[in-house]
Order: structure tokens, then sequence, then C-alpha cells
């Protein structure tokens, strides 16, 4: 029996007002997928990871994690999900005024169930992981962006899940950082089993990172499977996405946009 999958979203649109950001969006991730979804800056990738978190409600159709109807699920359900969802945001979002083993205990300390002593042991192999071991006390200022990211990445796996959302996890980092944080990921989804849905706007990560990939373009998804079908796809969109190519498609809407 082939593997159901761990999240879809079913006929999925999103409206804000007038504007719609996402318009019948059909998409499925398999178990141990690393799926990059990529597209143009405030085209609604994002919004597709708040959508799978709960913390955003589509206008209409269905978000699925396994058999869980995500925006139908009361407030505490929600939160219990939420316990099986790793989340590693685009600038980090560690509490300044934490120290590292204060920002990795707290997603644990608030579900109570772990002693001092485990959370502790916790914290060291999470930080042992993704290579910040012995930083337990220092505080976020004290860090790089590059290791501010990678304690990001240790307090998102603090609760063991079995999905990891990125937004930009290569933002604002040197191409270097950026390898070495893709390799990261590549290395911790294939170590641990994770399911990964990275979004990025980066095409050397991308290709590094992805077993999928899924292009988003004016709501809808417009492209979706192996790196290597973006490689030699002949939709002129994601063609100019992928080259960075500037005439195309995605400029004439945008000439269109500023001319009109």
């Amino acid at each position: 029996m082939s593997e159901a999958p761990l999240v879809q979203l079913q006929g999925v649109s999103l409206s804000f007002g007038d504007r719609l950001v996402l318009d019948q969006i059909n998409l499925s991730v398999m178990p141990r997928d690393r799926l990059v979804i990529l597209g143009q800056s405030g085209g609604g990738k994002s919004t597709m990871l708040r959508l799978i978190l709960g913390i955003l409600k589509p206008s209409s159709g269905e978000v699925l994690y396994k058999h869980l109807r995500v925006n139908h699920l009361s407030r505490s359900k929600l939160n219990l999900l939420r316990t099986r969802i790793g989340m590693v945001y685009q600038y980090s979002a560690l509490i300044s005024s934490l120290t590292v083993r204060g920002n990795l205990a707290l997603p644990v300390e608030e579900l109570g169930r772990k002693s001092r002593a485990e959370i502790d042991k916790e914290i060291e192999e999470k930080l042992a992981v993704v290579g910040m071991s012995g930083t337990e006390d220092k505080m976020p200022s004290e860090l790089s962006g590059g290791m501010r990211k990678r304690v990001s990445l240790a307090r998102a796996l603090m609760l063991d899940p079995e999905l990891v959302l990125f937004d930009e996890p290569s933002a604002g980092l040197d191409p270097v950082i950026s390898s070495v944080i893709d390799e990261l990921i590549i290395d911790l989804s294939e170590r641990t089993n994770t399911t990964s849905i990275i979004v990025t706007h980066e095409m050397d990560s991308a290709f590094r990172i992805a077993t999928r990939m899924a292009m988003l373009f004016q709501g809808r998804v417009i492209e979706e499977g192996g790196p290597e079908k973006f490689r030699t796809s002949d939709n002129p969109v994601v063609r100019q996405f992928v080259t960075g190519g500037i005439s195309g498609p995605i400029t004439e809407g945008l000439e269109h946009a500023t001319h009109s």
C-alpha cells in the first residue's frame, strides 16, 4: 500500500479583503519530502506555512495534516498538533532577553511534561546536532546571523517534530553560511526522517536542498516535481525565475503594472 501524504492542501484559496493571495492550491507533501516552495516575494509562500500551522484559515478548501482537518481544529487540538511541527523563522525570531538555553527550553516548558534535568539534556543534544555545543549561556546578541539560525533550528527540533517548516532559511546570510545551513537541513532530514517544507527564492539553495519543488505564481501552483523537472522546464515563468532572466512573463507583468 502506498504511503499517505503527511500534509495536503485541497482546493485552498485565501483572500485578504479584495486581494486573492492563493487561488485553488492543490499540493501534497509526502513523508520525508524536502519540498521547496518557490516564488516571488509577497507571492503567498510564507502564507502557505501559516495555513499549515493553523495560524491562518483558508477562505475555501481544506488543509489536512494526516487525517486532521487543520482549519477545523479547536484551539487545544491545534496546540497539540503544533507540538509535531517545528518552525524556523526567517530572521530566527529568538527572544533577545533569554539565553540560548532559555530560548530552547521555552517550547518544552510550556508543555510541562519534562523535568529541568531532562530539558537540559535535550538542549545539549539539540545544540550538538546543529554544531552549537557550549553556547547555552550566550545571549542572541552575542551570536552571528548564521549561529542564530542554527539555534533557531535547534529550538524547532526540541519537541522532536515530524515536520519542520523553514521560512527563507538563507535570508540575510552570506553564500558560505547559506550552504552550511542547506547542508544542515539535508543532514537533519536524512538522519531523523523528518519532513521539511522550505520557502525560498534562493535558487542555489533550492536545488541543493529539494527532493521536490513547487512554484507559486499569481496565487497558483504552476509547476511541481523534482529538481530536474525545474532545471529543464519549458514553462516560461519557471524558466525566467530559475535563470534570473531580465525579460519574460514575470517582468512583463511588473512592467504592465507600473504602466497601468
